[in-house]
């Protein structure tokens, strides 16, 4: 599974890796670990980008959650390109059954689209068109970590999780 950063703010002088979340991001970041939990998609392992918005909202997200997995805040997402992330993917410990990555676009997005052959229903179009902050993509494989490759997952599921003004 990919999840996009939740909406950052963009505060003047603050470098961009440092930039927090927005009002909105701050709403939903929950209600991505809400999608999450009600999916039944709770992660073995979380790599998370090191920047402060992809940290927070894996923080946020993962309070919604039954119990808290494992997590690797992994630099190399941060300014990463599809390659890159299939790259961390391949060394995945072969007891990791689900894992979460969380990170940024544009390297999210074609990551997704890198891997999926095939998608159910509209999946694919929707990631092509958009994938917003906040987007998660799941995706399915019949191969070991080692062995993930470009076109050798099915996107079965994509979320855009909202939270609501309180």
């Amino acid at each position: 599974m990919v999840l996009r950063h939740a909406k950052s703010a963009r505060p003047p002088g603050v470098a961009d890796a440092e930039r927090p979340l927005a009002d909105r991001g701050l709403r939903d970041a929950p209600a991505a670990g809400r999608w999450l939990r009600d999916a039944g998609c709770v992660p073995d392992l979380v790599v998370c980008s090191t920047a402060v918005r992809a940290r927070e909202t894996w923080d946020l997200a993962a309070g919604e959650l039954p119990s808290g997995p494992a997590v690797r805040h992994d630099p190399r997402l941060y300014g990463a390109d599809a390659e890159d992330l299939l790259a961390v993917v391949r060394e995945t410990p072969d007891e990791v059954a689900t894992l979460l990555l969380v990170g940024h676009n544009p390297a999210l997005e074609e990551f997704v689209l890198l891997l999926a052959s095939e998608g159910l229903g509209d999946t694919l179009q929707r990631v092509e068109e958009k994938f917003p902050t906040s987007a998660i993509a799941v995706l399915t494989q019949q191969t070991s970590w080692p062995e993930a490759a470009p076109g050798g997952s099915l996107l079965t599921d994509v979320a855009v999780p909202r939270g609501t003004e309180g």
